[in-house]
C-alpha cells in the first residue's frame, strides 16, 4: 500500500492514466528506500556510451549484463535500468524481482562530435514485451540539433503514456554553443531540468551542478535576485525548484568513479537539497561486489535518514 509521501508524489501527475501511475508506484513502492519518496537507480548504459573496456574492465564481472541486474536486487535499488541487449539478456531470469527501466536512445563515442546526437534504439514495444515500468530517454539541451531530439523525445512522450509507462529523461547539456564547464554550470543545469520537465518527464536525471553561470543573461538573473548557489545544497535546491518547484522527481548522476566519501558527501546534499535521489552507475558496478554493496548501503541509509 502507498504511503503518504509516494501518494502525494503520484498526485503530481494527475494527467497520467492509471497504468502510468502503477508503474511510478512500483518504482517508488520497490527496494530499501520503498515508500520514503527517495529513489537509488543502477544504469548500466556506459557499455554503449563509453566502450566496454572503460565500462568494465575496472571491475571484469561487469562485463556479464547479470552482474548488474543482481546488483541491483541485492543492493535493494527501485530500479534498473539499460539498453535493449542488457535489459533482454535478464529479463526473462530475473522477471519481477526489480523493475526496469529501457534506455531506448544510446550514443558511441567512436565519431568525436562537439554537437552530439543519440539514436533510437529501442522502442516502446520493446520495453512493453521485456515487462518495463518505464523507458529512457537522452537529451543534449545546447546540441546543434537539440531540436530534432525536443520532437522524438515528444512522440516517445506520447507513445510511452498511452501504454501505461513512465518516461526518465537524462537531460545533459552539451554542444558547440557550451563551453565545456558551462555543461555542469547551475544555470545550465537547472535549464536542462525544467526543458526536461516540460517534455513531459516523470523523473529527470541531471549531473550536480557547480556554482559558475554560463550564460551571461542568465548571470544578471542570478545576481539580481540573490538566488542561493554557494554550496552544492544550495545547487540541488534550485535545480528542484527549477522542475516545477518540486513537482518532479528530479534525481542526480553520480557521474565518473569517485573516492567514497566524495560520493557520500554529495549523497548528504542531494538530501539536504530536497533532491529525490540518486541514479549512480559507475561509482557501484566499477567497485568490487562487496564494495558496491556497502556504498549503495550507505547512500540509502542517508536518504532514509538512518545516518546523517
Amino acid at each position: 500500500m502507498a504511503t503518504e509521501r509516494v501518494k502525494e508524489m503520484l498526485s503530481w501527475y494527475r494527467s497520467d492514466n492509471p497504468g502510468t501511475l502503477t508503474n511510478l508506484s512500483r518504482l517508488l513502492n520497490h527496494g530499501r528506500l520503498a515508500g520514503t519518496g527517495k529513489l537509488v537507480i543502477l544504469p548500466v548504459d556506459q557499455g554503449f556510451e563509453h566502450g566496454p573496456a572503460r565500462s568494465f574492465a575496472p571491475n571484469p564481472p561487469g562485463y556479464d549484463p547479470r552482474y548488474h541486474a543482481e546488483l541491483a536486487i541485492a543492493s535493494g535499488c527501485n530500479g534498473y535500468a539499460a539498453p535493449l541487449g542488457f535489459i533482454e539478456a535478464v529479463a526473462a531470469d530475473y522477471a519481477g524481482d526489480i523493475p526496469l527501466i529501457l534506455k531506448v536512445n544510446s550514443h558511441d563515442v567512436l565519431y568525436d562530435e562537439k554537437d552530439p546526437m543519440g539514436a533510437m534504439t529501442a522502442s516502446v514495444e520493446d520495453a512493453l514485451r521485456l515487462g518495463c515500468v518505464a523507458v529512457g530517454y537522452t537529451i543534449y539541451p545546447g546540441t546543434a540539433d537539440r531540436r530534432f531530439l525536443y520532437e522524438q523525445l515528444q512522440g516517445l512522450v506520447l507513445e510511452a503514456k498511452e501504454a501505461g509507462l513512465a518516461v526518465v529523461v537524462w537531460s545533459y547539456p552539451r554542444g558547440s554553443g557550451l563551453s565545456k564547464a558551462g555543461e555542469s554550470a547551475v544555470d545550465v543545469t537547472a535549464y536542462a531540468a525544467q526543458i526536461a520537465a516540460q517534455m513531459g518527464a516523470h523523473i529527470i536525471k541531471v549531473k550536480l551542478s557547480t556554482d559558475l553561470v554560463e550564460q551571461a543573461e542568465a548571470k544578471k538573473a542570478y545576481e539580481k535576485y540573490q538566488i542561493p548557489i554557494g554550496t552544492l545544497a544550495d545547487r540541488v535546491r534550485h535545480v528542484v525548484q527549477s522542475a516545477f518547484n518540486g513537482r518532479r522527481i528530479v534525481i542526480f548522476s553520480g557521474g565518473a568513479r569517485s573516492d567514497t566519501e566524495t560520493v557520500l558527501n554529495e549523497a548528504r546534499a542531494i538530501r539536504d537539497g530536497g533532491g529525490f535521489g540518486s541514479i549512480i552507475g559507475r561509482n557501484s558496478f566499477q567497485r568490487p561486489r562487496a564494495e558496491a554493496l556497502d556504498l549503495l548501503g550507505s547512500i540509502m541509509k542517508i536518504y532514509s535518514g538512518e545516518t546523517v
